[in-house]
């Protein structure tokens, strides 16, 4: 999946990984791009399994241990991207409320290259002319939803299913999606999370 940021630093740096780990992660990265490039060259109904191990000089076995399935092959980072939204609440700097730590991680993470990105509107394209990319892409968001919507109730000391947390899971997932269109993105997100701050502050202040 092309990066829709400006790659900047939101955490500490990890730890460094062995050899077994960097062949495994550039033998991912590799079945991912070849995936990506067959898709948008011919179409994701056009593209085979065997096609894309071929490209990426793997066996299918290998693709498959990798991404179980076809449509995991287009959100490859699918489980980053999770644990980088929940760093952001979970580890947030001290009186830093759970809305800005999101709002900073939309900016930083979601906010697409100001000049525009060509792979990332042809990703995008793809994505939302293929029925069964677009029903993947879904239930990843109510995916991450949701365990986003934990984690605020953990730092918050709420109810694990109040509905005030899966509201600002809900929201601050969808501002950026929302933001997209806008001519200028990165005031649409920074307008919306203030909605999502000043709102946040009522309801927790009054004991929610």
């Amino acid at each position: 999946m092309p990066s829709t940021t400006s790659d900047a630093a939101t955490g500490p740096s990890p730890a460094p990984v062995g050899r077994r780990e960097r062949k495994k992660a550039a033998t991912r990265q590799a079945i991912a791009d070849a995936a990506l490039r067959l898709f948008l060259e011919r179409g994701y109904d056009e593209v085979g399994i065997r096609e894309i191990a071929d490209a990426a000089d793997v066996s299918t076995t290998t693709l498959f241990k990798h991404f179980p399935v076809k449509e995991a092959l287009v959100f490859d980072e699918d489980a980053d991207q999770e644990a980088r939204l929940l760093s952001a609440v979970r580890e947030r700097p001290e009186g830093r409320s759970i809305p800005a730590a999101l709002r900073e991680h939309a900016l930083t993470t979601r906010l697409a290259a100001p000049d525009g990105d060509a792979g990332f509107t042809a990703f995008a394209d793809l994505v939302a002319s293929t029925p069964a990319l677009r029903d993947y892409a879904q239930n990843m968001w109510l995916r991450h939803t949701a365990v986003l919507a934990r984690a605020i109730a953990e730092e918050s000391g709420l109810a694990a299913g109040d509905p005030v947390c899966a509201a600002l899971a809900h929201f601050a997932l969808e501002a950026p999606r929302a933001a997209y269109a806008c001519d200028d993105p990165r005031e649409a997100i920074t307008r919306a999370f203030d909605l999502l701050e000043h709102g946040w502050s009522a309801l927790t202040q009054n004991g929610a």
